[in-house]
């Protein structure tokens, strides 16, 4: 590694690594349109941080279910607790996209050592979204906000990441299919890859940071990484 690359690789996990779409079928299920599903996660990650900057917390998966809930209000829709029951147990076992295996075998093969930060709390005694992907093997560690009582992307989350790890935050690169993953790990002081999956772009604003990389999986970011 030369001084200006990171040495640690932070990977978000929910539709960077794990695909958000096999979500879709519960959403067309109870709505009848498939797209709900994106109103849903932008509605999830609104709130997200909504609780966070009111000083409230409760973990991602139990605010998935009572967005689900509000939706089904706002659209005139009866969520059961069976309907919520399957949208929790297909949060857990989203599959992996298939470029990650590749990517992340390439980037621990050429040194980088990788963990991954999620909005998603740990599994009690289950397996991990992770794990039910069938990736939980290519990771050193698996951070959750969960921990730490807030949610992304307060600055505080990226820099308890590098402290657990003994680096620097200037040590790590955030990788992320999300622009406010990847500026609020720049704001922490941390370099930031943006993947661009379906459904995701750079937000184009000369005064906000840019990510230091963008790549449309990560068998191009480990490319672009070299």
């Amino acid at each position: 590694m030369t001084a200006d690359e990171p040495s640690v690789l932070v990977f978000d996990v929910n539709e960077t690594l794990i695909d958000i779409d096999a979500l879709a079928p519960v959403f067309d299920g109870l709505f009848g349109d498939p797209q709900v599903l994106r109103e849903w996660f932008g509605q999830l990650v609104m709130y997200s941080m909504t609780v966070t900057l009111s000083d409230s917390y409760v973990d991602f998966f139990t605010l998935g279910r009572s967005v689900l809930r509000m939706l089904g209000d706002v659209h005139g829709v009866a969520v059961g607790s069976d309907d919520l029951e399957r949208l929790g147990q297909s949060m857990r076992t989203m599959p992996a996209h298939p470029d990650v295996a590749e990517g992340l075998t390439t980037l621990a093969d050429r040194g980088y050592r990788l963990v991954t930060l999620t909005n998603s709390p740990p599994s009690s005694g289950a397996p991990t979204p992770l794990e039910n992907a069938g990736l939980a093997g290519h990771f050193e560690r698996q951070f959750s906000v969960d921990t730490f009582g807030v949610f992304k992307p307060t600055t505080r989350l990226y820099t308890g990441v590098a402290a657990e790890l003994g680096v620097l935050p200037t040590d790590c690169m955030m990788v992320a299919a999300h622009i406010w993953d990847t500026m609020g790990a720049q704001a922490a002081g941390m370099s930031a890859a943006f993947i661009a999956r379906p459904g995701n772009a750079v937000l184009p604003s000369d005064s906000l940071p840019r990510p230091t990389l963008v790549a449309t999986d990560l068998i191009e970011l480990a490319a672009l990484l070299g």
